[in-house]
C-alpha cells in the first residue's frame, strides 16, 4: 500500500477523545486511532479501543454496553455515558471512521444473531462503501420497551400533549428515549410548528402558552437527533417564536426574540469567508448560544443535566469553527493585514479586534498543541506587521 493510501486509512480511524468534567465542560484527553475489538472472554462484549498517536498508549478501552445511550451527533461525533458522572465523546477526523464505530455499536445493541460486525480491516479498503443509520438499536429498544403513541397535533389535543411532556415525566431516561423516538418518527416538531402559526395568526394565547411548554420540554429530552431538527435553518426561527410565549409573561412584557435576531443581531463578516459550510456552522452556533443564554430559563441542577447534549453540540461546533479558520492558510494573514491598514476606519478596526478576541476565546477548545501553535502563529504575524494591538 502506498504512503498516501496509508495516510487515508489512518485518517479514517483518527479520533479525538473527550471526557466531561465536573464543571460540565469537555476535556481533551488526546488524539489517537480507534478500533473495535472482539471480546476475549465469553461474558464480555466488543470494546472500543483508542490508542494514542503519540506513544501508542491506551487512551480508552470501553466495552459496548447493551443498554447504554450512545448518540451520534452530526456525522463525526459519538457521545455516551459510562456511569452517572462519566461522559465520553469521540470526535472523528472522517465520517467513515464514525460510521464504522457506529455500526458496530448498532450491531451489539441490536441483539440480532445473524448480524455481523464490520471488520476493522475494511477501513483500509479504498473502495469500501459505508452506511450509517442514526436509528440503530431501535429494534432492540422496541423489543425491550413499549412504545408511546403521541396524540394528534391538533388544537383540541394540546392539553394531552402538554401532560405527556410534564417535567415529572421527562425525568425518567427510558421515557425520554421513547418520547424522542415517537417525535422523530412522526415528523412531530414540524406539525407543532404548523399549529403554532395557526395559533399565532388567531391570537390564541392559551394555546401559545401550551406550545411554549411543549417545545421547551422537547429541549430537555436531550437528544442530538431532535436538536438537529430544532436548529435547522428551516424551523429554528419558528422554534424561537414558540419560546416567546412564556406563560409567566403578559403580552406587554413578551420578549420579541425574532425581531431582535432579524433586525438587530446582524452578522458582520469582517474577513470574507468563502466556505459556506463554515458560515452555516457559525450561524447555527450563534443561534444555539442565543437560545441557551437568552431564551431558556436558568436551569435547575436537574434541567442542566438534561441540556448536556446541547452543551456538547455547542462545544464541538466551536472546535470545528476555530479549526477550519485556523487551518485556512490565508485567513490569519488577511486579518492582520487588515489591522495594519492605516486607512482602516475606527469602526472597522473595532469589529476586527472584537472578532480576534472571540477567535482567541474559541481557540481554548483546541488541543493543547494546536492551541500553542495558534498563539505562536498569532505572535509571529503581529511581529511581522510591526503593529501594537490591544484586546
Amino acid at each position: 500500500m502506498s504512503s498516501s493510501s496509508t495516510r487515508r486509512s489512518n485518517n479514517r480511524t483518527r479520533v479525538k477523545l473527550y471526557t466531561l468534567n465536573e464543571e460540565r465542560q469537555w476535556d481533551d484527553r488526546g488524539t489517537g486511532y480507534v478500533t473495535c475489538v472482539a471480546p476475549t472472554r465469553s461474558n464480555t462484549s466488543y470494546s472500543i479501543i483508542v490508542k494514542s498517536e503519540v506513544d501508542g498508549s491506551t487512551l480508552l478501552e470501553s466495552q459496548i454496553q447493551l443498554n447504554a445511550n450512545y448518540q451520534k451527533q452530526q456525522e463525526t461525533l459519538i457521545t455516551w455515558s459510562e456511569g452517572e458522572k462519566y461522559d465520553l465523546a469521540l470526535s472523528f477526523q472522517e465520517k467513515v471512521g464514525c460510521d464504522y464505530i457506529w455500526e458496530n455499536i448498532c450491531d451489539v445493541q441490536g441483539k440480532n444473531s445473524s448480524s455481523f460486525l464490520i471488520s476493522a480491516n475494511n477501513l483500509t479498503n479504498d473502495s469500501a462503501i459505508y452506511e450509517s443509520d442514526d436509528n440503530c438499536g431501535e429494534s432492540n429498544e422496541n423489543y425491550l420497551s413499549p412504545t408511546i403513541t403521541l396524540p394528534l397535533v391538533d388544537l383540541s389535543q394540546l392539553h394531552d400533549i402538554c401532560n405527556l411532556f410534564s417535567p415529572d415525566k421527562v425525568r425518567d431516561a427510558t421515557r425520554r428515549d421513547l418520547l424522542a423516538r415517537a417525535i422523530e418518527s412522526g415528523n412531530y416538531i414540524r406539525k407543532l410548528i404548523e399549529l403554532f402559526h395557526a395559533c399565532e395568526d388567531s391570537e390564541n394565547i392559551d394555546a401559545l402558552h401550551q406550545l411554549y411548554e411543549i417545545i421547551r420540554s422537547i429541549f430537555y429530552l436531550n437528544k442530538s437527533t431532535l436538536f438537529e431538527i430544532i436548529f435547522s435553518d428551516a424551523i429554528i426561527m419558528d422554534i424561537i417564536g414558540c419560546l416567546e410565549y412564556e406563560p409567566q409573561l403578559t403580552m406587554k412584557t413578551k420578549r420579541n426574540h425574532r425581531e431582535f435576531l432579524n433586525k438587530k443581531a446582524t452578522f458582520k463578516e469582517v474577513i470574507p469567508i468563502g466556505n459556506q459550510e463554515l458560515l452555516n456552522k457559525i450561524h447555527q452556533t450563534f443561534r444555539i448560544q442565543f437560545v441557551q443564554d437568552a431564551i431558556l430559563p436558568a436551569p435547575s441542577l436537574f434541567e442542566e443535566n438534561l441540556l448536556s447534549t446541547m452543551n456538547s453540540v455547542l462545544f464541538f461546533n466551536k472546535v470545528e469553527i476555530v479549526t477550519l479558520l485556523y487551518e485556512d492558510p490565508k485567513f490569519l494573514s488577511q486579518l492582520f493585514a487588515a489591522l495594519k491598514d492605516d486607512n482602516l476606519l475606527d469602526e472597522k478596526r473595532k469589529d476586527l479586534m472584537l472578532f480576534l478576541k472571540e477567535f482567541c476565546v474559541f481557540s481554548q477548545t483546541l488541543q493543547q498543541q494546536n492551541r500553542d501553535n495558534f498563539f505562536q502563529v498569532r505572535i509571529q504575524l503581529m511581529r511581522l506587521h510591526r503593529q501594537n494591538y490591544s484586546l
